[in-house]
């Protein structure tokens, strides 16, 4: 079974170089915009990773993990964040709200899909 990844950032053209990345690995990739999207496709579908921007209109993506993260049934669903901040004590927030991990944009696609296949164990 291939797993379903959820790509959350608000630039069209980030999300669909994540979702060349990890579709031609072989994951199933769905979409969204901002974090209230995000938040939203995650509660009405099953992923098995979800990455997210930091910083998005409506929701930043700190706040969409800590609202995930409230939920039972999302609490052991691995979030990694893919921005272009840097900063240790952003990361430091990042961890504390139930983040797994953190890439730096711009990033190279097949260390995603690495990332992708040592979270997933596939």
């Amino acid at each position: 079974m291939t797993a379903s990844i959820l790509t959350v950032d608000d630039s069209p053209s980030v999300r669909m170089a994540i979702r060349i990345a990890l579709s031609g690995a072989g994951y199933t990739v769905t979409e969204a915009g901002d974090g209230e999207e995000g938040l939203a496709a995650a509660n009405n579908g099953k992923f098995d990773m979800i990455v997210t921007d930091l910083n998005m209109p409506k929701m930043d993506g700190l706040t969409m993990i800590r609202e995930l993260r409230k939920q039972p049934e999302q609490a052991g669903v691995p979030i990694i964040f893919l921005t272009t901040e840097s900063d240790d004590g952003m990361k430091e927030q990042a961890k504390a709200a139930g983040a797994t991990g953190w890439l730096v944009k711009p990033f190279v696609p097949e260390k995603l899909t690495k990332v992708a296949r040592k979270v997933l164990g596939r």
